[in-house]
């Protein structure tokens, strides 16, 4: 599968939704690496998160709905 920046992923195996910063080789192995950013809770502060990933690892996600919403007249 191929990934760009801005697309939405998660691993495969679960886990918080992240945001792809960038793809390209990684300079340790010269493998395929996907950069990936989120953010995760500690105590009552966002931080942000960042790692590096197999591809293989990883999947498109789809971005969380908001809820259907009904409108009526009356």
């Amino acid at each position: 599968m191929e990934f760009k920046a801005g697309d939405l992923v998660m691993m495969k195996s679960g886990g918080p939704l992240m945001t792809v910063e960038q793809v390209s080789k990684t300079a340790m192995t010269g493998e395929d690496g996907v950069w990936c950013v989120w953010f995760e809770k500690k105590g009552n502060k966002q931080t942000v998160c960042r790692e590096t990933f197999l591809p293989i690892l990883l999947e498109i996600a789809k971005k969380p709905g908001l809820g259907a919403v009904s409108l009526t007249r009356g």
